[in-house]
């Protein structure tokens, strides 16, 4: 992290329209996710939550992304997410904050976004050989693993496998529709599971030629977030946009690439299977249901 005094020659401002001027700079790297909201014109903004390695801005403003997490680089790098080098202190929940112009002020702070990442970086072509095993594998981590989902696997979960499988969108979006908000927590474990669904059907749909798959998250993508935000916290309304968009931390995309055969599967599970208390295995038990989903509707071309 590099810091300073902020750089001359930026425009005079005014209580009324600007925060009062930020007493340092640092440079981060932020998700492509958020690079609309961040070089928009400039917004205000609130802390919305302090964790110890990363904190959550809640934007003014009816598009999404409008939750930004800040986060140094021990934590995970949500599709949301600025990145910085060290963690910011003196920072509360509630604080007022500005995200735009290509930058986010909090905490007397402002941090300038340089580079970017892909949150949903393409697969490629899966190998078809490997997409039964890697269901198989997946399975047995997590069941192997003392980290367990926040849900129970009957009601909601099993619809949402049945239907997905199948193709039904009845079954798939009524099932969705009773995950969403479901489990306490920043980010409810239906979210978290629905989250992991949505970008498995879309990646490895589209990279093992199962189409599918593909309309199958279209059509569950407009039913989870057509309310998300009345329906769950502002943090996991801006997750499920996020996968949505196929969009994901890497630990997400690391199982997607190990299940189509680019890299080693198991560890990339146990990696995702570590986030949080159930996020992680909440996550991984909606990639396992979209898993299985593209090989039904792959087998059934």
């Amino acid at each position: 992290m590099s810091v300073g005094t902020r750089p001359k020659g930026r425009r005079a401002t005014t209580p009324a329209s600007r925060p009062p001027a930020a007493s340092a700079y640092v440079s981060g790297a932020a998700s492509e996710a958020v690079r609309p909201t961040i070089e928009a014109p400039r917004r205000p903004a609130r802390v919305l939550a302090v964790l110890p390695l990363a904190l959550y801005l809640e934007i003014r403003s009816e598009a999404e992304p409008h939750v930004v997490a800040v986060v140094t680089g021990e934590a995970t790098r949500l599709p949301n997410a600025v990145l910085l080098a060290e963690r910011l202190g003196g920072v509360s929940a509630g604080d007022d904050a500005w995200v735009g112009e290509g930058s986010v002020e909090v905490g007397g702070v402002s941090i300038c976004v340089r580079r970017w990442w892909d949150p949903a970086p393409p697969l490629g072509p899966a190998d078809p050989a490997r997409l039964a095993p890697a269901l198989g594998l997946l399975g047995r981590v997590r069941a192997a693993s003392p980290r367990r989902p926040g849900l129970v696997p009957d009601g909601a979960p099993a619809l949402l496998d049945r239907g997905c499988r199948s193709g039904s969108l009845v079954e798939s979006i009524t099932a969705a529709e009773r995950l969403i908000g479901l489990g306490p927590g920043l980010t409810p474990s239906g979210d978290d599971m629905l989250a992991g669904l949505l970008v498995a059907l879309r990646h490895l749909g589209a990279a093992a030629g199962a189409p599918r798959a593909v309309w199958l998250a279209d059509w569950l993508a407009a039913a989870v977030t057509y309310d998300a935000r009345t329906r769950t916290t502002p943090i996991s309304a801006t997750l499920l946009h996020c996968a949505a968009r196929g969009e994901a931390s890497p630990e997400v995309t690391g199982v997607l690439c190990g299940a189509a055969g680019h890299q080693p599967l198991e560890p990339a599970v146990h990696r995702l299977l570590r986030l949080g208390h159930t996020s992680g295995a909440d996550l991984a038990w909606g990639v396992q249901i979209g898993l299985a989903a593209v090989l039904a509707h792959r087998e059934g071309r």
